[in-house]
This record gives structure tokens, C-alpha cells and sequence, in this order.
């Protein structure tokens, strides 16, 4: 989809939104009594919590996690759950706020979180589980090379070489409300061509490989000190808090009040390092994700 008009660009996710919605309708059914269906977003960070929110529920409990990951970016999700056709899935704070419940990203994390969660009950019938630990913010990343050959360290100091730069962004970041063109309006980004559009899983790829020259990518993402790739600070602020939750249908909570005490025990187990060692274990090291996540797990003596 790079370099293609953002009109163009809505029509293809437009139809893709469609499809996969349908797909989703088509293949999950409503929670039964016996298990629980646990969803995840399209990237490894997602894949993981989901993963180790399904392997405690098996191991703990008498329920069957089933597991439908990979359900493309937070509208799916988001849509999926308030249909009921998953029961949990992992969700960030700061997109929680501003993709869907459309509120000016500002507030500490303990407001941020606060409202949210809100809005959720009150809305959608949903409720936050306690915070897992991290925050994954965005991170404009740029090569380590050329932080260092430039001097530079924030996005301010990088707004002055973006014209000569390409960038690089994921779908969803382009469209949603806390992405791409506020963040180009605080802090006067102009690129040498319109961003590309790519899948989150190649940008950093993209980065090292000389293909663009600022990607949006995620602090947690394992790749980042791996391939020698700079995080640029996000010093005027533009970012909210992005605290990884567990969010889950009340209705769920209601029929097995067990899945309330896992949530419990995995709330500020992980941290960004933690995370972002994870991360570089499925991305870097080509490890087995669910394997990575018993190790994880066994790590906190959560499981045996």
C-alpha cells in the first residue's frame, strides 16, 4: 500500500474491516460454560499477553481457552468483544482513549486509566483488568548510526532533517486520532514523500535496511537494540500513556469469577524490559511463542 492516496488507502481497509469482521462472525460463537475465547491484535507483543492470559486460564482453572489471534488492529478487537465473540483480549490505555472512546489524550496513567475503564462499563459493558506493568508507547525510531552521526535525540531536533528523510508507519497509526498527523502538526514533521504504509512486523526491517529512515514503531519492540535502532524522545509530549490491560466482557466475569484472580496475579508482572526481551525472543531469535510464554510465566511462578 505505499505511496498510494489516502482515499485509496481507506477503500482497502474499509473492505479489509468488512472481511475479517465477517470472518470473525462466521467462525467464533458466544462464550459457553466451559471456556473462555481469548483474542489478541495482529503483532508479537499482543500474540504474547493473549498467549499467557489463555495459558493461565488452562492451567488454573477447569475452562478451555480457545484462542483467535491475529484479529487484525483494535477496531476488530473492539467489535469482536462488544459482540461477544471474544471474552478478553490485551489493549493499551492511551488507544483505548483516543481510537476508541475518541477523548483528548492527557492525564497521568492512573486518569488515563481511570477514565477509560469509566467509559467501558458504562458504555460497552467491559471492564480493565489491573495494568500488567509496561508501557508501550510509540517510538519514532531512527537508526543508531545516524542518531549519532547527527547528534540528535528528540523529535524536535529530528523535525529539521525529516525533509530529507522517509517514513514508514503501520495502517492503523495513520488513521487514528493520537498518530501520524497530530504528531506532524506538534512537531512540524514534513518527509521527503508521503509514509509508507507497512505491516508493523517489517518497519523495523525496513529501518535497518536503509528502505526508510524513521519508522513508527514500539518501545517494548525487541528488534530496537538488536539492530542498533534509536528511539527519538517524545520530548513536547504529544504521546498519552499506553498501559498494556487485559480488557474483559463483565458478562464473562460474572459466569467464572475465577478469570477475575488470574488477571489479579499478572497485574505489574511485566516490565518494559521484560516485555521487550520477550519480544525479541518470537521476533529476533525465532522462538516459539507459546513456549517463550511458559518460560515467562514459570519465571514468576505463576505456573509449574
Amino acid at each position: 500500500m505505499a505511496g498510494e492516496a489516502p482515499a485509496a488507502t481507506m477503500k482497502i481497509l474499509c473492505s479489509t474491516v468488512l472481511l475479517i469482521v465477517g470472518l470473525l462472525v462466521s467462525s467464533c460463537s458466544p462464550s459457553h460454560s466451559d471456556r473462555v475465547v481469548v483474542g489478541s491484535k495482529n503483532f508479537t507483543e499482543s500474540l504474547l499477553l493473549g498467549e499467557m492470559v489463555a495459558q493461565l486460564i488452562e492451567a488454573r482453572t477447569n475452562l478451555k481457552a480457545d484462542r483467535r489471534f491475529y484479529l487484525a488492529g483494535t477496531y476488530i478487537c473492539q467489535q469482536a468483544i462488544v459482540a461477544g465473540r471474544i471474552d478478553v483480549y490485551p489493549e493499551y490505555t492511551g488507544t483505548a482513549l483516543t481510537a476508541i472512546l475518541k477523548q483528548t489524550a492527557r492525564g497521568d496513567k492512573q486518569d488515563v486509566y481511570q477514565r477509560v475503564k469509566t467509559e467501558y462499563e458504562r458504555r460497552f459493558g467491559l471492564t480493565l483488568g489491573s495494568p500488567f506493568g509496561f508501557n508501550d508507547t510509540f517510538a519514532m525510531e531512527i537508526r543508531g548510526e545516524d542518531a549519532r552521526r547527527l547528534n540528535i535525540k528528540t523529535l524536535s531536533q529530528a523535525a529539521a532533517f525529516a525533509p530529507r528523510w522517509r517514513a514508514g508507519f503501520g495502517y492503523e497509526f495513520m488513521e487514528r486520532p493520537d498518530g501520524y498527523r497530530g504528531l506532524a502538526l506538534t512537531y512540524g514533521l514534513r518527509f521527503a514523500e508521503q509514509p509508507r504504509i507497512m505491516d508493523l512486523g517489517l518497519l523495523s526491517r525496513a529501518l535497518k535496511d536503509h528502505q526508510i529512515d524513521l519508522a513508527g514503531g514500539n518501545t517494548t519492540d525487541g528488534l530496537i537494540p538488536a539492530l542498533d535502532l534509536f528511539v527519538l524522545e517524545d520530548d513536547r509530549h504529544y504521546f498519552p500513556p499506553y498501559e498494556a490491560v487485559p480488557v474483559i466482557r463483565e458478562q464473562t466475569l460474572q459466569q467464572h469469577a475465577e478469570i477475575a484472580q488470574i488477571l489479579a496475579d499478572l497485574a505489574g508482572k511485566i516490565s518494559d524490559e521484560e516485555m521487550q526481551r520477550m519480544n525479541y525472543a518470537v521476533d529476533g531469535q525465532h522462538r516459539d511463542a507459546a513456549e517463550v510464554v511458559h518460560e515467562f510465566l514459570r519465571s514468576k511462578k505463576l505456573v509449574n
